[in-house]
């Protein structure tokens, strides 16, 4: 019985020194962050800025690769299932991370037990856009336009359970109106069809549509931030127009699968966080009304916790089938 306690405590010794040797090793080669959407839109641009900070820091190559799908859940999914040992992490959404709790039936993970936190990343307000010959210029014309084509106007997202579906959900009980969903996997094919015409409307980033709005392609008819965005000075915030419910800021986190040893853990978020509160990485951000989040590890649990009820509670009001 002694010999079996004598081994036991060979084997955790050796286990701690092992685990403790390999973290102050890391990282010894290239981490890859999956991002769990197309190319194109904010989630891509945004850790590709961060990513390239964070390489500096870590003196290793830190990858991006898009795997979109259901929604952001496929990517999600397969870094769950990944080795906890800091060379797999995910760009965790209040779709991938919160909504999705309440809106899938079968999710095969848990934000909260399937993942450590590493650190929050930012967030961001949401521009409502419209395809350039639209009918409407403002708000207000576009909800009477949709009062008298009940059913019929069109908005594209970047997939089921993302932002800028639920905050088009939001906007429809807050409105009062209909609108047919057309989700996509990921913000740029989203926007290829909305600037084509063939979807109405759409809500999205700065940094997305930001671009495609100075060419003339979009228009935009009102922002989701608290205030005015210092990149579209003429453009109304949902709260002047009498919609303060549609304040809201989309957030987004970076997150490795349970069981990372604590000083990998650490490393990725001294990184991050060094990243974020760059010169470069804060002037991309304020440029597109992004806010640098400095959240770091277990501070987040309770973040997540609430943005979980919130957008729970966004879900059900308007009444959204699980997927």
């Amino acid at each position: 019985m002694a010999k079996r306690h004598v081994l036991s405590a060979i084997l955790i010794a050796s286990i701690a020194i092992i685990t403790s040797a390999s973290a102050e090793e890391f990282p010894n080669r290239p981490i890859t962050w999956v991002v769990p959407f197309a190319p194109g839109g904010i989630t891509d641009t945004t850790s590709r800025i961060v990513a390239e900070e964070m390489s500096r820091t870590l003196g290793q190559s830190v990858v991006i690769d898009n795997r979109g799908g259901g929604g952001g859940t496929v990517g999600t999914e397969q870094v769950a299932r990944a080795k906890p040992d800091g060379y797999t992490m995910i760009y965790g959404t209040q779709g991938t991370m919160a909504a999705n709790v309440t809106l899938r039936k079968n999710l095969s993970y848990d934000p909260l037990t399937s993942f450590l936190p590493v650190h929050l990343v930012g967030e961001s307000p949401n521009l409502f856009v419209a395809y350039h010959g639209a009918p409407y210029n403002s708000v207000s014309e576009f909800i009477a336009y949709a009062k008298q084509h009940p059913g019929k106007v069109t908005f594209s997202s970047s997939g089921v359970g993302t932002a800028t579906h639920l905050v088009a959900e939001l906007f429809k009980t807050v409105a009062g109106i209909e609108m047919l969903h057309v989700p996509y996997k990921g913000s740029a094919p989203a926007l290829n069809d909305l600037i084509a015409g063939r979807v109405d409307v759409m809500f999205d980033y700065p940094v997305s549509v930001g671009p495609h709005v100075e060419a003339g392609k979009l228009k935009v008819l009102v922002t989701t931030a608290p205030e005015r965005l210092r990149a579209f000075p003429n453009v109304p915030t949902m709260a002047e127009l009498g919609m303060k419910e549609m304040t809201t800021q989309s957030w987004s986190g970076l997150m490795v699968p349970a069981g990372t040893p604590a000083p990998i853990v650490d490393r990725l978020a001294e990184a991050a966080h060094a990243a974020l509160t760059s010169e470069r990485v804060r002037t991309h951000f304020e440029k597109f009304g992004t806010r640098p989040m400095l959240l770091q590890k277990a501070e987040i649990i309770p973040f997540i916790e609430k943005e979980i009820k919130r957008w729970g509670d966004v879900i059900e009001r308007a009444g959204l089938e699980k997927q």
